[in-house]
């Protein structure tokens, strides 16, 4: 037995790395392989009489020759999804487990649920999960599934971690989690065994525990096989069979096993690390990588017990309660990459590396100091030695965009089991109904862009960096280092050397805001110092980005003014190429649109329309514009050729894929024949907005720009500065304006052109964090924030982009007539606050006295010098929310647990009646 002091000596003697090269890092690997032996709390449950490697004859009971659905993985992820597809209804579903339950990931995971996270779709989650395993599969069952209420602590030892803590807490009670902030003082009573000297407080959920990875996902397959599910283990997946159809669609059609094949439509991919092999099986790209992940468990603590959980985040290291004693883990700047996944590793551990773990008890002995005398009991390096993360630190989730029928559930970077309850609920409904209940967006596989998931390099250092900054405080603003320039378009060297600070969105670099200091150019990934990289020490990009690790304003907030007020008082150029750009072509074009799209956009070449794209449950998937074009018998940079009907569509840069595959899906569904042309790539884009916009465009385009001659929402062929343009009369701002949509080749040229035109009207460069400010001052939506899949149009606002006063069928068009003739539940309400005080989104929304909702999006706009905020308010009583009910309130948003007076606003704050669009100024 050693102590853990005493450990933190011998580590710090004796180095044990060993290097391996690849990609140009030096990865580690522990120089003793993987071993069997394990002294872990559920040894017992999990080992029976015989050895759990031990070579077995053959499956546990014959395989059906026929599935309506294979689940692949028996850990966590495959265990839900199993239950909550029989608990849906569904028959015949089986789950493969090339060992036993729990083999993988799941059978040493520390099983926390910490309730409280900065996104509201992942409280829910969470939420179900922990009614799933501390009642409901219980009252089923009569099975106790090892759920343990001890509660959770989170540590802050600065004031930005506290007032993240704050936010937490604001979250909690719009879901009725109960956390409570505590002084340092107040944590000591709490926790008698802790050091506070250098806490600035606490956040105490009393309701967080443990669940038992084993008794869980036992639990969740004896309830399934009871509603007709079956279990089979000891049966390796070998091989997906595929079949295209006779639209040139890829399908799944069985799943071969070393003891036969099994055919079926549907295969889920809940195989932890080994996801990545099952996808390479059916030609589906998984962008995931191993890593090790370690923890020991401490001998007997006197005092410790009934203490709850602790994640000292500041220390990237977690304290679970463990009986008598404590297990300690966390996260570090240079975790182990696990190089060769063996897909014979079951039930296996690494040996501990106590370099890297070093740093963990360094943290746990300061926190708790009675532990630099504690013995060890065990060492489970790689508590999730074979654990998956991911490019995001998000799960992967949903339909292969590669495969029809090839869903995935893999990825969960750590949180596995507490995901595990509603991301299962959510695959279920995927699965079965074609999408998800919930919002699940950031989860979705098609959130990646395609040239993204299997490029190695960007893989590894993104999903490095989402590893080492697990326990980071998350800033609204943050952006990553890693992965960078992987896409940049036309206009990149020309903004950089223009003080542009780049977004990083999708592997697309986009112009923030401009600094009018100097170049900010990205540096390649350091790996934050790790694996002999030499760090980056003091670059322009690091220190701005530095400045907005706050919840406040940053010392940039004036810079981003100065492009706000300039685009409102002279004119602004944002460079927009990132923007998706397809083409809708082909014989059933005008029928596919009228599917497609909630508005009308069958309308004459030369118009263009704003509009959405739904589910079959009146849910947003997109909002965006698409401009009718004019048949023609050659192809150009600027169109296709085609014949009949023709649409041009511009997609917002983020969601590019994810527009991408819901409409090649909707097609494929629809049997619609048409062609989908991505030239994303080939055209860049700049949109010129403000009161002199016309002006200046008319220096650089050959075309007559009036109202009369040019109308808003129309677009043209013209001849910008010698080269032919898509010029398009819209605004995302709210400001009289055109969006030039140009041939790669052409858009230096025209960009500078327009720039020197500029010049004699006070023209700027102005970047996304000025359009965020501009158009929330306007009301204008932006997807996945107002709008999302669970939000319907009608609750968002937008019932004017729904052509429900047609007779024209389109895609969730009778949910629409359904939540309409049954009254809103729920309106997206601005809300505008006479302080100035920064909000960032996830406030609380109070009217009259009562939770009514939280803020999506909240931004500071100048130009009426108020905190603009938007979210969904719902009657607490349940009922329809008319306008009268919005209106007849009094309203307060609580951030960090202070509460600000907010009015409710009907109409947008500036310029209500449109009119500057228009150009009336």
């Amino acid at each position: 037995m050693a102590s853990l002091s005493r450990a933190l000596r011998a580590a710090t003697a004796c180095p044990r790395w060993s290097p391996v090269q690849g990609l140009g890092l030096r990865s580690l690997t522990s120089v003793d392989g993987p071993t069997a032996e394990k002294s872990v709390p559920y040894q017992r449950t999990l080992k029976e009489a015989q050895d759990p490697l031990a070579v077995t004859q053959g499956p546990s009971q014959p395989l059906p020759s026929t599935a309506n659905v294979v689940v692949i993985g028996g850990g966590s992820l495959g265990c839900q999804t199993l239950y909550h597809l029989a608990k849906l209804g569904v028959s015949g579903a089986v789950l493969l487990e090339r060992e036993r339950l729990t083999s993988g990931t799941t059978w040493h995971t520390a099983g926390l649920l910490w309730q409280l996270r900065p996104s509201d779709v992942e409280v829910e989650l969470l939420a179900h999960t922990r009614r799933l395993v501390s009642r409901e599969l219980e009252e089923e069952t009569g099975l106790h599934t090892g759920w343990i209420q001890n509660g959770g602590l989170f540590i802050a030892s600065n004031r930005q971690r506290l007032d993240e803590y704050k936010r937490l807490m604001s979250l909690g009670k719009v879901y009725g989690v109960e956390s409570h902030v505590l002084s340092p003082a107040e944590t000591k009573a709490l926790y008698p065994l802790m050091n506070v000297d250098d806490l600035y407080g606490t956040l105490y959920v009393p309701h967080d525990g443990t669940m038992d990875p084993a008794g869980t996902c036992t639990t969740l397959t004896r309830a399934a096989t009871a509603r007709g599910a079956q279990v089979i283990e000891h049966c390796p997946v070998t091989g997906i069979r595929v079949r295209t159809d006779d639209f040139g669609v890829r399908r799944v059609m069985a799943v071969e096993t070393e003891h036969g094949s099994i055919q079926t439509p549907c295969v889920v991919n809940c195989a932890g690390v080994w996801a990545g092999a099952v996808g390479q099986m059916a030609g589906v790209k998984v962008p995931l990588v191993a890593m090790h992940h370690a923890y020991v468990v401490t001998e007997r603590i006197q005092g410790i017990q009934n203490m709850p959980n602790v994640r000292d985040h500041d220390a990237s290291v977690y304290l679970r309660l463990q009986g008598d004693a404590l297990s300690v883990g966390g996260y570090e700047t240079n975790p182990i990459f696990w190089e060769e996944v063996s897909d014979k590793f079951a039930f296996g551990l690494f040996d501990l590396d106590w370099d890297v773990f070093t740093q963990h008890i360094e943290g746990a002995v300061n926190r708790v100091p009675v532990l630099e005398k504690t013995g060890i009991k065990s060492t489970v390096c790689g508590r999730k030695p074979q654990e998956s993360f991911t490019p995001d630190h998000k799960p992967l989730m949903g339909e292969a965009p590669e495969l029809r029928g090839f869903f995935l559930g893999c990825g969960f970077n750590s949180a596995g089991m507490m995901l595990g309850g509603g991301c299962g609920q959510e695959l279920a409904h995927w699965i079965i109904h074609g999408r998800p209940e919930k919002d699940m967006y950031s989860y979705d596989i098609r959130r990646f862009h395609q040239s993204l998931t299997d490029h190695r390099r960007w893989v590894r250092e993104r999903s490095h960096e989402s590893y080492a900054k697990n326990y980071s405080v998350v800033f609204p603003h943050d952006e990553p280092l890693a992965g960078r320039n992987m896409r940049t378009d036309p206009l990149h060297e020309e903004l950089l050397g223009r003080g542009c600070v780049f977004q990083e969105r999708q592997g697309w670099e986009r112009p923030g805001w401009f600094y009018p200091r100097g170049t900010v150019p990205v540096l390649e990934y350091d790996y934050y110092g790790a694996y002999g990289n030499q760090a980056h020490e003091d670059h322009a990009y690091g220190r701005l980005l530095a400045d907005e690790y706050t919840f406040d304003f940053p010392p940039h907030h004036d810079t981003i003014r100065a492009e706000c007020l300039a685009c409102r008082e002279a004119a602004a150029v944002f460079d927009m190429s990132y923007f998706g750009k397809f083409y809708l072509v082909g014989p059933d074009a005008r029928a596919a649109a009228d599917w497609l799209f909630s508005a009308d956009v069958s309308r004459p070449p030369g118009s263009t329309v704003y509009t959405c794209m739904l589910n079959h449950r009146g849910g947003t998937e997109s909002d965006l514009t698409v401009s009718s074009l004019a048949p023609g018998p050659q192809a150009s940079p600027l169109a296709p050729a085609f014949e009949g009907d023709g649409y041009y569509l511009a997609v917002g840069g983020a969601a590019a894929q994810h527009n991408w595959s819901h409409i090649t899906t909707v097609l494929q569904d629809q049997r619609f024949q048409c062609q989908l042309i991505d030239s994303s790539e080939d055209l860049g884009m700049i949109s010129i907005q403000g009161p002199a916009s016309r002006a200046i465009l008319q220096e650089v385009l050959d075309a007559d720009l009036s109202d009369e001659a040019f109308p808003f929402s129309t677009h043209k062929l013209v001849t910008a500065a010698g080269h032919l343009v898509r010029a398009m009369r819209l605004s995302f701002v709210g400001e009289l304006g055109w969006e030039l949509h140009i041939p790669r080749v052409s858009c230096v040229p025209v960009y500078q052109a327009v720039m020197a035109a500029g010049a004699r009207h006070g023209l700027v460069n102005a970047g996304y964090r000025a359009i965020d400010s501009l158009s929330i001052e306007k009301g204008y939506r932006h997807w996945h924030a107002d709008l999302r899949p669970d939000d319907s149009p009608l609750e968002a606002g937008l019932a004017f982009t729904c052509k429900l006063k047609s007779p024209v069928p389109f895609l969730g068009r009778e949910a629409l007539e359904k939540q309409r003739a049954s009254g809103l539940r729920r309106r997206l309400v601005c809300f505008t606050v006479e302080e100035k005080v920064p909000m960032l989104g996830l406030e609380a929304i109070w009217r009259d006295g009562h939770m009514v909702g939280h803020i999506r999006r909240a931004d500071f706009g100048f130009t009426i010098h108020k905190t603009i905020a938007y979210g969904y308010v719902r009657d607490p009583c349940g009922g329809p929310v008319s306008l009268d009910f919005v209106k007849s309130g009094n309203y307060a948003l609580e951030r960090m647990g202070v509460t600000y007076t907010a009015q409710a606003r009907l109409k947008s704050p500036f310029d209500p009646d449109n009119k500057r669009v228009k150009g009336i100024y």
